[in-house]
């Protein structure tokens, strides 16, 4: 396994960018009605997986439109915002979570900010998206990641790769 990716549909979502620092207030980003992306990478995951996720992720058929039928983000179109979530990787061992089979610091920083780059070139050059204004936002790799979000259930999937 290469990555695992949790996608969570939202009405409403905020994440902070930026951790307080002194002098200066966290910053957030956010989006309405939309996707939340959540995204960890393995040790061996290569740049080479991404055109796959990015494809699979945006265009399965997940999210529910107006009618109650299921479409992918790119038909509905749906706003996004793409999370790095380590804690994805996690292994339960006795009463503990381990970590060893996470990707390391830098190559994972590296894959997430291609995995983002890919993601937005894709929703940039869907028609449908940009003239529905679709915003595609993103985390910070290496901060914690403070969410708060409305939803109309916690319909969430889990996809490996």
């Amino acid at each position: 396994m290469a990555a695992r990716v949790l996608l969570q549909q939202c009405l409403s979502a905020r994440l902070q960018v930026k951790e307080v620092e002194e002098g200066a207030a966290a910053e957030w980003v956010q989006i309405q009605r939309g996707t939340l992306i959540y995204v960890c990478f393995f040790k061996g995951a290569t740049i080479d997986i991404i055109p796959k996720m990015v494809n699979t992720l945006l265009n399965v058929k997940l999210c529910e439109n107006n009618e109650g039928n299921y479409v992918s983000m790119l038909d509905l179109p749906a706003n996004v915002i793409i999370i790095p979530q380590a804690t994805l990787g996690g292994k339960l061992k006795g009463r503990s979570m381990q970590y060893h089979y996470n990707i390391g610091k830098e190559e994972g920083k590296e894959l997430y900010e291609y995995f983002v780059a890919v993601c937005e070139k894709e929703f940039a050059s869907n028609a449908k998206c940009a003239e529905a204004g679709v915003v595609v936002r993103h985390g910070t790799y290496g901060i914690r990641q403070v969410l708060q979000m409305d939803t109309n259930g916690p319909y969430t999937h889990l996809i490996a790769f």
